[in-house]
């Protein structure tokens, strides 16, 4: 299966992986500035959310995404990975590092973290509710949970529905579909520069996880911004699609 995604542009390769709290909608604030900036952009969904449907049979993000790349013919791409999308890309950077050639990392999770007090703690409030039935109450836990104090009303509204679609085609299947093994990713095999970016005002976790990417990998910095949550993308889009932007043209110009 092909990924639902969508593709604009010419030149150079971005690929845009979105969080498990949205889909690709997320990055509707970023699409038009990079394709404008000379670079052929995608945007993808993950199975069970957007476009694409959940799996019906053994699969792995990253293969997914490796395999969309080859249907497009692209070789080499620039990945740009939100919180879940940002573990995806460390994971096809790592099982193909000729394959990727820049990584800016936002509130990005990580392959193998075990997860602190506070992540263990939404985990089980999002179950309680869920199992309860209160699928309305889980959206609303996630967006009280991972939009920081500058996202406005129309980003929660946006933020709600992408959730609120997901969790209704997710719900929608009785059982799981198990991962496909592509082996532990051995981060150290990554030779793209990566920019890793936390909010102030995120969970403990995804503030660890990117300031432990520079001591994890060969070439990474890490940039804290401190009026950003989890979503920063959403939250001030003019500035952190200025911050994308700048991190590719130095390390993947158009």
């Amino acid at each position: 299966m092909t990924l639902a995604h969508d593709v604009a542009g010419n030149g150079p390769a971005v690929l845009l992986l979105h969080s498990s709290v949205c889909d690709r909608r997320m990055w509707d604030p970023q699409w038009p500035a990079l394709r404008d900036a000379g670079y052929q952009v995608i945007r993808c969904d993950f199975r069970g959310f957007g476009g694409s449907p959940v799996p019906d049979q053994p699969y792995a993000e990253a293969q997914d995404v490796r395999d969309l790349l080859d249907a497009l013919g692209v070789d080499r791409v620039a990945l740009v990975g939100a919180s879940f999308g940002g573990r995806v890309a460390l994971e096809v950077a790592a099982h193909w590092p000729h394959r990727v050639a820049a990584l800016t990392l936002i509130c990005p999770a990580l392959p193998g973290h075990v997860p602190g007090p506070e992540l263990r703690d939404f985990d089980r409030r999002e179950d309680e509710l869920l199992e309860s039935g209160d699928v309305a109450g889980a959206v609303e836990l996630n967006v009280r949970t991972w939009l920081g104090p500058e996202a406005d009303d129309a980003t929660r509204i946006r933020v709600r529905e992408m959730q609120r679609h997901a969790f209704d085609v997710q719900l929608a299947v009785d059982e799981d579909v198990a991962q496909l093994d592509l082996g532990e990713p051995d981060l150290g095999k990554i030779t793209a520069p990566c920019l890793a970016i936390s909010g102030r005002h995120d969970l403990p976790d995804f503030r660890q996880i990117a300031a432990r990417l520079p001591t994890l990998l060969p070439d990474a910095r890490h940039l804290e911004l401190p009026w950003a949550g989890h979503l920063p993308s959403l939250e001030r889009p003019a500035e952190a699609t200025a911050l994308v932007l700048d991190f590719l043209r130095q390390t993947w110009p158009a």
